[in-house]
């Protein structure tokens, strides 16, 4: 059994990843924590939301656990150094969708204004309508995204924290589920964009 000691080092961090089973669901959380600071340099770096920021960094974890697991990361830098160009990749992806994102609005109407022209009673059955719709394309991404993540996203809509989702779906912290929550959000919203994987 591993024992975490005060500095943790990059060792210890990829031989718990590796270990698989409940061990590497413990260095999986460590890792996340120990560099966990570098969202706050990101933030102002980019200039980009933290919640923005904080999505590239789950999902840059994510990535590097995986790379370690699967034998991809050959150890040719620092773990750190490795994490962290794998997240400026991330962050710079989150830049470039946002500007993107921006300069396409500028190109549409507003649903409200559009829902503006048309008398009362149509506004109110347009707007049922388009809500029935939005619920089954949620139902329909929802379940491609398979039964964990449906599970973790309704239970995080409903108003459940973190820690109450690790605790009900066995996830060693709060962290590890906020991580995988972020994942699994990042999914949905890639189903919403351009169903370009479909």
């Amino acid at each position: 059994m591993f024992l975490f000691k005060k500095g943790l080092k990059d060792e210890d961090i990829l031989h718990g990843i590796r270990a698989g089973g409940t061990t590497r669901r413990l260095y999986e959380n460590k890792f996340y924590e120990k560099y966990y600071y570098l969202i706050k340099q990101a933030t102002f770096k980019h200039k980009i939301s933290e919640d923005d920021v904080q999505s590239a960094y789950s999902d840059a974890v994510l990535t590097v656990i995986e790379h370690v697991a699967a034998g991809k990361f050959e150890e040719k830098s620092g773990l750190k150094t490795y994490l962290y160009q794998v997240f400026m990749n991330k962050c710079v992806d989150t830049i470039r969708k946002n500007t993107t994102n921006k300069s396409g609005v500028h190109h549409t109407i507003g649903l409200e204004d559009a829902l503006g022209w048309l008398p009362d009673e149509s506004r109110s059955v347009i707007r049922q309508l388009i809500a029935e719709s939005e619920m089954g394309q949620l139902r329909q991404h929802l379940r491609q995204l398979g039964d964990k993540c449906r599970d973790m996203i309704l239970a995080w809509g409903e108003g459940y924290s973190d820690e109450e989702i690790a605790q009900t779906m066995g996830y060693n912290t709060a962290a590890v589920a906020k991580t995988s929550r972020l994942r699994c959000l990042e999914r949905l919203k890639e189903k919403y964009k351009g169903k370009s994987g479909e």
